[in-house]
């Protein structure tokens, strides 16, 4: 049974759901009805009007047009010719804020996601521990591709679910990952000493 975040969770402050999403759960449903999930450990928040690193800072286009869509849809971008990224889109239509899911521990599915990422079943330990603990990685497991951008996270494909409350202490934040503008913003946040997390950053409280 699926139990979304309803619409108006994602009508916040952007920054403040980025933070709100840590500990919850990323849910997508294959074709076949199983469901793949993992634990949000790591995110970066995109903020369209004072933000020069987000797609949407010099408006809307068709690549980017989902971020300007209401709260609560998933936008994906295709980067590097290769890769996939997914975000979730905030604030109400028009706004053009957007959450990067940078990492997620692996909880339901794991031998489909191994096999998404790798061809295979069963994982070396080191193999394991790169499942789904980056941007890129995380949409290959978890078989998120063009076809996901726009899924409504209120509906019964895609959505963000209740999973453990993470307290304020258990939260650093640093600058942001691979980008060349706004680069001081410390708008990335993520789980103290979580092995899931992409890479270790010198954190600010």
């Amino acid at each position: 049974m699926n139990n979304p975040f309803p619409r108006s969770f994602y009508f916040q402050d952007v920054q403040k759901i980025a933070r709100q999403l840590l500990g919850h759960l990323f849910v997508k449903i294959q074709s076949d009805g199983s469901r793949l999930s993992g634990r949000i450990v790591e995110v970066e928040a995109y903020a369209h009007n004072e933000d020069p690193a987000s797609h949407s800072y010099r408006g809307k286009t068709l690549r980017n047009a989902v971020m300007f869509e209401s709260g609560g849809h998933l936008y994906v971008y295709f980067t590097y010719g290769m890769h996939y990224c997914c975000n979730i889109v905030t604030g109400p239509e028009g706004e053009g804020n957007a959450i990067l899911i940078r990492a997620l521990e692996p909880l339901e599915g794991k031998n489909i996601m191994a096999y998404k990422r790798f061809g295979k079943d069963t994982l070396s330990a080191k193999e394991y521990s790169n499942l789904t603990n980056g941007p890129a990685k995380l949409c290959k497991a978890m078989g998120i591709d063009r076809e996901a951008n726009g899924l409504d996270l209120c509906g019964s494909t895609c959505w963000i679910e209740k999973g453990k409350e993470i307290s304020d202490p258990q939260i650093a934040c640093s600058s942001r990952v691979g980008i060349h503008r706004a680069v001081s913003l410390p708008w990335r946040y993520y789980l103290k000493d979580c092995k899931w997390v992409s890479k270790a950053r010198i954190h600010h409280e």
